[in-house]
Formats: structure tokens, sequence, C-alpha cells
């Protein structure tokens, strides 16, 4: 395998397992949070499209804004529209990342790390809420 198959195939794989928790997930458990002062699910996925979105144009050589550091919950307020959001900008890096993905390896490990990170706080939120996660079926 090649550099950029090698980082194409772990951002795949913790992107895939994330896809599989932002859609099983009940909708009418989006806005649960631990407590008050952490993220909830919904905010945890607004989080990481966004920053999928800042890793797209990243790999591309391009300069993007990550200041927000999270989609705009009115944009994007339900289950639907942050599960294709997710989808979206996961598919934008990883067509950046078909065509070079190692030219920018450091950053994408980094995004994979990032992406881990949240994947398993949320697997902590299907534990609080009573739910087996899908990988860990």
């Amino acid at each position: 395998m090649t550099t950029a198959e090698l980082l194409l195939a772990r951002w795949t794989d913790i992107s895939d397992r994330l896809h599989a928790v932002a859609r099983e997930f009940p909708a009418d458990k989006y806005e649960f949070q631990p407590t008050p002062d952490v993220r909830s699910f919904a905010d945890q996925l607004r989080h990481v499209a966004f920053w999928n979105a800042y890793l797209a144009p990243t790999v591309r050589k391009e300069n993007p804004d990550g200041t927000a550091n999270t989609l705009p919950a009115k944009k994007y307020p339900s289950k639907d529209a942050i599960v294709r959001a997710l989808k979206e900008t996961d598919d934008e890096v990883r067509a950046a990342l078909s065509k070079d993905g190692a030219a920018s390896a450091d950053a994408v490990v980094s995004f994979i790390e990032h992406t881990g990170e949240h994947y398993g706080q949320l697997v902590m939120y299907y534990r609080l809420n009573g739910f087996v996660p899908p990988a860990s079926r």
C-alpha cells in the first residue's frame, strides 16, 4: 500500500464507523448531553462535519477558515441534515485523499485521530442511553 492508500483506508475506516453511529442513533436523542457543559450528540457531529469540510481543502492545498469550529445548528438542525452534511463533507475528504492524500499526511493523521476521539465520545453517548454501538454488536 502506498502512503496515500493507507491514509485513505484509515480515514474510510473511522468515517464509516462514525457514519454508522450517526445514522443509527435515534433522532429524538440527538440533543442528548451527558452533562450540561459538554456537546450534545448533534453538536459532536456538526463539529466533526465542520472539520471534515476544513480537511478537504487543506489536502487540496487551499487555505480554509477554521474559526467557526462547528457547522451552525440553525442550518443543520435535524438528524437528517446532520447525517447528510457528515456524508457530503466525508465524500469531499475521500475525493481529496484519492487525488493526493500523502502530500498532507500530517494533517490527515491529525484528523483521523480527531474523528476517532469524537467517535469514542459518541460511543459513550450510546452506552449512556442504553444502546449498543454498531461496531460492538
